[in-house]
Formats: C-alpha cells, sequence, structure tokens
C-alpha cells in the first residue's frame, strides 16, 4: 500500500463521542505504525428550528430547537498492511457516521 493515503470523515451530533472516536482511530493508526495527520477539525453545522408553542393565535410565542452536527477529518498517510486490518477490527460508538475513501 505504497503511496496510499486513507481519508476519514466523521459526524456525529455529540462531540465527546466524536472526539473518543478520533482518538481511538488516531491511536490505532500510530500503533501500527501509520503516520497520522488530523484531526481536523471542520466546520459544525447548526440547523435550526422554530416551532409556534400556541396553538391558534399569539404568533410571539416560539420555540427554537437546534440540531449541531460535527465533523472531523483524519488522514493516514502510508497505511500498512496492520495499519487496514487494524482499523477494521475497530469498534466505534454508535452515533459516528464514518466515511472512509482512499486516496
Amino acid at each position: 500500500m505504497q503511496n496510499q493515503r486513507i481519508r476519514i470523515r466523521l459526524k456525529a451530533f455529540d462531540h465527546k463521542l466524536i472526539d473518543a472516536s478520533t482518538q481511538e482511530i488516531v491511536e490505532t493508526a500510530k500503533r501500527t505504525g501509520a503516520q497520522v495527520r488530523g484531526p481536523i477539525p471542520l466546520p459544525t453545522r447548526k440547523e435550526r428550528f422554530t416551532v409556534l408553542i400556541s396553538p391558534h393565535v399569539n404568533k410571539d410565542a416560539r420555540d427554537q430547537y437546534e440540531i449541531r452536527t460535527h465533523k472531523r477529518l483524519l488522514d493516514i498517510v502510508e497505511p500498512t498492511e496492520k495499519t487496514v486490518d487494524a482499523l477494521m477490527k475497530l469498534d466505534l460508538a454508535a452515533g459516528v457516521e464514518v466515511q472512509i475513501s482512499l486516496g
């Protein structure tokens, strides 16, 4: 796997969960002898919803809700066979979306 790069993108609603998963991936990659670039924090997506409280009148009474999607980016440069096997066996927390691309 010479001159290869593994790019890992993580998404989660909970920032503690995504940081723990990122740390686990970094430790696994370094333990198997690969070079890691990152974690790079990408911009957090804030999705806001406004809901009327009153069922009939009183338009001024509203509640606001927000969903934050946290994102991280990791690059594993020149991974070895051991690195790929260790990353495949890694069991990350539920609630973290992982996208892996080879480049």
